[in-house]
């Protein structure tokens, strides 16, 4: 076992991963991870194929260009219904970063983005940024998407809209990164 001085890097051992099997390290983050996976699959009662994990997106900011990680994307009926992000602390300092990365991965607006820190969670409506709810109680649930996929636009994303949230999630989510975080790798 390492001995770490940042406790959300400390590594407790291996896990097996809740969607893969994979064996991951254990960290109190990947703890977080599994949890928000299994809510998902048991609660939510998505097929772990419709839940991806550990995606990796590149972001561009003028000609700085690095590889950042997303936690989740849901999908149902061939679309991507939800972004998932995770990580610790404050939610609210985290929605601008989370919103501009669901207008960059993929050509069309997802429709519901999800903050959490693994203790709560934020749903927002991925069009307006506005909180939809609030709780991992509310995560996501395939009866309700069911229910709103038709209220759901995949509206397309223009190029300025695409460049402004790479940006903005270059700006979050590699520029403001901690000095320790693993999940960010700058290209050059």
């Amino acid at each position: 076992m390492e001995n770490q001085s940042n406790l959300h890097h400390l590594v407790l051992g291996k896990l097996n991963d809740f969607l893969t099997g994979s064996v991951l390290a254990d960290t109190l983050d990947e703890r977080y991870r599994q949890k928000i996976a299994k809510n998902l699959v048991i609660n939510g009662r998505f097929e772990k194929k419709d839940v991806k994990s550990n995606i990796i997106l590149e972001v561009v900011a003028g000609h700085k260009k690095a590889a950042i990680k997303v936690d989740f994307l849901v999908k149902y009926q061939g679309k991507t219904i939800a972004l998932i992000k995770y990580a610790p602390g404050s939610l609210v300092t985290r929605r601008l970063s989370t919103l501009a990365v669901s207008r960059i991965i993929k050509p069309y607006q997802i429709p519901i983005v999800v903050v959490t820190n693994g203790e709560d969670a934020e749903i927002l409506d991925g069009n307006s940024g506005k909180v939809m709810a609030t709780g991992l109680e509310n995560l996501l649930d395939k009866e309700i998407v069911k229910e709103n996929m038709i209220s759901f636009s995949f509206k397309p994303i223009k190029k300025t809209m695409f460049d402004q949230a790479s940006r903005i999630a270059y700006a979050c989510e590699v520029d403001g990164a901690c000095p320790c975080d693993s999940d960010v790798c700058i290209i050059e």
